[in-house]
């Protein structure tokens, strides 16, 4: 799942408006303008979704999301959401980059997610059951693991699409 893909599905679920979308990056240290959320939010015009979305805009470019700019918003909507942490003593006011490669930046949405909604694993459980997807207690346990950790599981597109897609029914339906 492309980062654009899972900001427009984000964006939906929680029913993010644009100006609180520029106040979420703010808070994660990127300035944007309301008009590149706006073409953050665009799709871009590619094979696949021409079959699919006939009403794109040729002219209309894109900008690009990358795992840096993502793991951004998110931070921004841990903040936006419970407030800003003040760092302990002797702790950095940085935090070093959480997403290392492409294939952990479904993990770390789930865990970014789950900070800034306050949810417990029996609530990230029932989202995605809600969505269809039956999933364990150790195997979520897995997927909120460190990279690194003996335990760690890579988390899939299928949880991801499939748990914002619970969350879009929990929150707005």
């Amino acid at each position: 799942m492309h980062n654009h893909d899972i900001l427009i599905r984000l964006r939906y679920a929680l029913d993010i408006k644009n100006n609180d979308m520029v106040e979420i990056f703010k808070l994660g240290d990127i300035k944007v303008t309301r008009e590149e959320v706006m073409q953050m939010l665009t799709r871009p015009k590619d094979d696949y979704y021409d079959e699919y979305d006939d009403d794109i805009d040729e002219d209309e470019e894109g900008i690009n999301c990358n795992n840096m700019m993502l793991e951004s918003f998110l931070n921004g909507l841990i903040i936006f959401k419970r407030g800003r942490q003040e760092p302990k003593p002797g702790q950095s006011q940085s935090q070093e980059p959480a997403v290392k490669n492409k294939e952990s930046v479904n993990n770390i949405l789930l865990k970014k997610l789950k900070i800034a909604l306050t949810l417990t694993s029996e609530d990230m459980i029932d989202i995605l059951e809600e969505a269809g997807v039956m999933i364990t207690k150790g195997e979520l346990s897995a997927i909120l693991r460190k990279v690194g950790h003996r335990n760690y599981k890579e988390c899939g597109d299928r949880y991801a699409r499939n748990f914002l897609k619970g969350l879009a029914l929990k929150y707005r339906g």
